[in-house]
């Protein structure tokens, strides 16, 4: 089989993003919320990142999008206009198989060609596969919120890593 490409995301991806996330909502604690956007939510997101000039890429392998991840202001304010923050999500049948390894050092690319100086990721439930692959990536621990979400009864961390983008 074909590496994995790696793209920008179109409107076309928004069936295939739209259940990647689905199946994360219904069935791990990477994402606090409980229910999923629809695709025409997704479609409108990455309309919207495109027009405000904000990564949203997929890994595509033949004609499957596998993965995605996206990188948005970390917050409204001003201030905070440099710093952006990550999402990523990897298909249920395609995750163990390195998609992250290959998808997240893109958006760093991508993040700091939009002007982005850091990246925060925001993970929810301290998921140990997202630590660590942040933490492959360069990502260093920044904090970590105990019991700040509720999801399937129980209380949940939320863990902060961070990225100078400035740096190799």
């Amino acid at each position: 089989m074909p590496d994995p490409v790696i793209r920008p995301a179109r409107d076309s991806d928004a069936q295939a993003i739209a259940a990647i996330y689905e199946w994360h909502v219904a069935n791990g604690t990477a994402t606090f919320d409980t229910i999923a956007p629809d695709p025409g939510d997704w479609a409108a997101k990455i309309a919207d990142f495109a027009e405000r000039g904000f990564p949203f890429l997929v890994a595509q392998q033949s004609d499957t999008v596998l993965a995605y991840a996206y990188a948005a202001r970390f917050r409204d304010r001003a201030a905070y206009a440099h710093t952006c923050e990550d999402s990523i999500y990897v298909a249920r049948d395609a995750r163990g198989r390195g998609i992250g390894s290959l998808l997240l050092p893109s958006l760093v690319a991508a993040a700091r060609a939009a002007q982005f100086q850091q990246m925060i990721a925001v993970i929810g439930g301290g998921e140990p596969a997202s630590v660590a692959l942040h933490a492959k990536c360069g990502f260093v621990h920044a904090g970590r919120m105990r019991n700040v979400g509720c999801k399937f009864g129980r209380l949940l961390d939320t863990v902060y890593m961070q990225r100078d983008l400035r740096e190799d």
